[in-house]
Formats: C-alpha cells, structure tokens, sequence
C-alpha cells in the first residue's frame, strides 16, 4: 500500500508559510490575543489612525510587548497589555525627523 505523506505534508507547510506572510492585509480578530487586540485598540486611539497591524510580539506573564505598525508605511510604535487588558507604554519606536 503506497502512503501519500509527502503532499500532505508539503501542503501543510506551504498554508503555514502563507500563514506567516505578512501581505499587508488585516488579520482577523480571531488570530490575535487579546493583548494584541488591546495595543491595536489603543495605538490606534492614540495615533488617531486605524490602520494598525501586528509586527511583533512577547508575552511575558507581567506583560506583553506589542509593536504595532501604524499607517501605510507601517510607522513602529511599542505597547504594553496586561491580562486586565490595560495597556501602557505606548510610545513611537522610529524616527521622530522623519514624521
């Protein structure tokens, strides 16, 4: 009996890169923590735009560290979520000249 593992497995993998690309679109609610969720939320009430997006995050038990691209050229700015999901530290990451 011949077993048909390798396409399986390579369709698996080609779904989770195209997963991981960032393809400039939003991601859907359901993808993202809610510590995410409260920086994309607060980011965009604090820069007043609400073309937000994700770019990296670590959780951390005393806090997750959000960086959250705002705008089309995705300016980076850092937020902090607790559990409560109260968020601090947001601040602009980039180069304040070039605003």
């Amino acid at each position: 009996m011949k077993k048909f593992l390798a396409p399986t497995a390579v369709l698996f993998g080609a779904l989770t890169v195209a997963a991981c690309e960032d393809t400039g679109s939003s991601t859907a609610s359901s993808e993202l923590t809610p510590a995410q969720q409260a920086c994309l939320r607060d980011v965009a009430n604090t820069t007043n735009n609400s073309q937000v997006v994700v770019l990296s995050s670590a959780f951390s038990e005393a806090g997750t560290q959000v960086t959250v691209g705002v705008g089309e050229d995705r300016a980076p700015w850092n937020c902090i979520a607790y559990s409560d999901g109260a968020t601090a530290g947001i601040e602009f990451l980039g180069d304040e000249g070039a605003l």
